[in-house]
């Protein structure tokens, strides 16, 4: 039996998935004929039951593989910024840093002081952001970076990390 990254068992996962899909479709193919009454049923060269078997054996390799890769995620730690983190603790960080960075974007691209108009008795306001847009422009930068770096530690430890599973059979 060969062993897989975890990297490689990302993407089996998602090609059991839909490999699945594509089974659960063949059983509505293999179930039905449509004949003419009286007419002779045509030999089909696979049956229900065979459809199922696959299925079935595909199903428990998934949920094999599932429960590798979550055991990985758990068990294996990154060390970011000084900090050990498990896999599935920097998956989320990183998730977290790529949102704050798009939130400060925002307020990194808004104006210090804007005119807006109001609709009642036509005197002007003034619209004033209570922070430096430039100094969230450029912590969004470092936010991005910091997501980017954590997201190649995560690919590096996934490229790193062996499972105990026979992918031969799919790869």
């Amino acid at each position: 039996m060969s062993n897989l990254s975890l990297a490689e068992a990302v993407k089996l996962k998602s090609v059991l998935a839909k490999r699945i899909q594509e089974l659960e479709e063949e059983m509505y193919r293999v179930s039905y004929v449509e004949i003419e009454k009286g007419a002779k049923v045509p030999k089909q060269p696979r049956t229900l039951s065979m459809v199922e078997e696959e299925i079935d054996e595909i199903r428990s390799d998934f949920r094999l593989l599932d429960k590798l890769m979550y055991r990985a995620n758990i068990e294996n730690e990154i060390d970011f910024n000084g900090e050990a983190l498990t896999i599935v603790e920097a998956i989320e960080l990183a998730t977290q840093l790529r949102a704050k960075a798009r939130k400060f974007k925002d307020f990194g691209a808004a104006s210090k002081e804007e005119l807006t108009y109001s609709f009642g008795e036509g005197t002007p306001l003034v619209r004033l952001a209570m922070f430096e847009p430039e100094e969230y422009r450029l912590k969004a930068l470092e936010l991005e970076r910091q997501a980017n770096r954590l997201s190649n530690a995560i690919n590096s430890k996934n490229y790193a990390v062996e499972l105990d599973f026979d992918s031969e059979k799919y790869f």
